[in-house]
């Protein structure tokens, strides 16, 4: 109705006419509060999001008295009544200080990127380094890294360079799934998850990303993934071995490690030994 009065210039009493509408709908505004409802009913299948609508307005019933007609046309209004798939649910996520450890082997973070060949076809690197000598342990290059890879991956990684203490990383599906709880928590190995939404708590490897980003990833145009790891294992040589760190007082990776394997560091009573040179 207020569209036709401002296209047409006219009186409500015309609009009404050409809308062939009664004057008295054009007036007419509506009373009804559905707010409290609606909030009830979000807030019903966000705790439950499996029960469908005759189990939820048997619960809203209890301390509400709507008719159910009332509630199913929300129901219906809010798009519940569509089949929906439930969120996994995380635990809650405890803020850990991000700390530099004394000790190789104490921490290690992990995560993931992707980028893209020249034929537009997607790949993705699953990044792993020590937090405390920030030395590169793996980049796993592939179109497709599922869980089982990326146990695989923390494998080799173990036997060349040790087991950590912890393994600090975000929430994605790889990180939360049931292949790599079990794995660490046969292995003794704590699971560290941050915050949803907290990159920031994983700095050491966001760092990481950052230069092996701006060094590889952006910085060559690649025809195919041999490329991408050739590159990737090139670099990694060079970032371990002569790259001087200023985190590390410009120290490289290498010899931080080295340096704390000659200091024969202590971790837990134990002094700490390079697995290759046992």
């Amino acid at each position: 109705m207020e569209e036709i009065k401002t296209d047409h210039q006219t009186s409500v009493s015309r609009a009404c006419r050409m809308a062939r509408l009664p004057r008295s709908q054009a007036y007419y505004h509506s009373r009804r509060d559905d707010t409290q409802v609606i909030a009830a009913l979000q807030g019903h299948t966000q705790k439950h999001p499996t029960h469908g609508f005759a189990l939820s307005f048997s619960y809203l019933r209890k301390s509400h008295p709507w008719n159910h007609k009332r509630v199913y046309r929300l129901y219906c209004l809010l798009k519940l009544n569509l089949k929906r798939r439930g969120r996994r649910r995380l635990p809650d996520r405890v803020k850990v200080p991000l700390a530099v450890p004394q000790v190789p082997n104490t921490t290690w973070s992990m995560d993931f990127m992707s980028d893209a060949l020249l034929s537009g076809r997607k790949f993705r690197t699953f990044n792993l380094i020590d937090d405390t000598t920030r030395k590169a342990l793996v980049i796993e290059v592939d179109t497709s890294l599922p869980a089982r890879r990326v146990v695989r991956s923390l494998e080799q990684a173990i036997d060349l360079n040790g087991k950590p203490a912890t393994l600090r990383c975000d929430n994605g599906p790889e990180f939360i799934s049931k292949e790599l709880a079990l794995y660490c928590h046969t292995q003794g190995i704590t699971l560290q998850h941050t915050e949803p939404g907290k990159p920031t708590q994983n700095a050491f490897i966001e760092r990481f990303n950052g230069t092996y980003r701006k060094e590889i990833l952006d910085a060559y145009t690649f025809y195919d993934l041999d490329q991408v790891k050739d590159l990737t294992q090139n670099w990694i040589q060079e970032y371990n071995q002569e790259r001087p760190h200023q985190s590390l007082a410009g120290k490289t990776p290498q010899q931080a490690h080295d340096q704390l394997l000659s200091q024969g560091i202590m971790k837990g009573g134990t002094p700490f030994h390079d697995p290759l040179t046992q």
